[in-house]
């Protein structure tokens, strides 16, 4: 189970705390043991704008699904046994994490096949939020899809660059093309607090 933002899901203190989710999962049966692998996005310390973050986490292609699958999980596997079968993988993200955990299955659903997002930053991506037009032109994928959405999250009540309403259309466009999916409205802002509460109950959904 992959994790962007990998330190914020995993900090003990935080408001997800993933990795004492993923122990108390399997230890109570409700899901297989898991490998957590948290991913922090890059940082370029000389650059006059030192994060990477929206460019590796908003981009709507391969690249970051590719660098998981080509440098990350082959890192892991030296040291841990991983499920070659994707059904078996996962990926978490919150935010333009949540772009990232959506892009990377809807690319590489031959690497992650189960996808939760947390108040995915759909509308931020460069050229808008390409998903509930592929889906409504019968574009196809094997992926199982958890997607939260909070009410009060950016830009509410706008016609454009609204967090949650492109979350609704996505989901809607999951439904609609038949997709395996779960939406959970939340309503609250742009924050982590639902996300936490809610993972427990998106894990034991994912492997159902």
């Amino acid at each position: 189970m992959v994790f962007n933002d990998g330190w914020w899901y995993l900090d003990p203190d935080g408001d997800v705390r993933g990795g004492t989710v993923l122990d108390n999962l399997a230890d109570s049966g409700d899901v297989p043991p898991l490998v957590g692998v948290f991913v922090d996005p890059g940082v370029f310390p000389d650059a006059e704008n030192p994060k990477n973050r929206n460019v590796e986490y908003d981009a709507d292609d391969g690249r970051y699904g590719d660098f998981l699958a080509t440098e990350v999980l082959p890192r892991v596997a030296e040291m841990h046994s991983l499920a070659d079968d994707p059904s078996g993988r996962g990926i978490c993200g919150g935010s333009s994490g949540g772009d990232a955990a959506f892009t990377a299955a809807w690319q590489r659903p031959d690497v992650f096949r189960k996808v939760i997002t947390f108040n995915a930053s759909f509308a931020q991506m460069p050229d808008g939020n390409p998903y509930p037009r592929q889906l409504a032109q019968g574009v196809d994928r094997p992926i199982r899809v958890f997607l939260h959405a909070a009410q009060r999250d950016l830009g509410w009540g706008r016609r454009e660059m609204n967090w949650f309403a492109e979350n609704l259309e996505t989901a809607a466009a999951l439904s609609r093309a038949g997709y395996d999916s779960r939406v959970v409205v939340g309503d609250g802002g742009h924050s982590p607090n639902h996300g936490g509460v809610l993972l427990p109950d998106a894990l034991r959904w994912l492997w159902h």
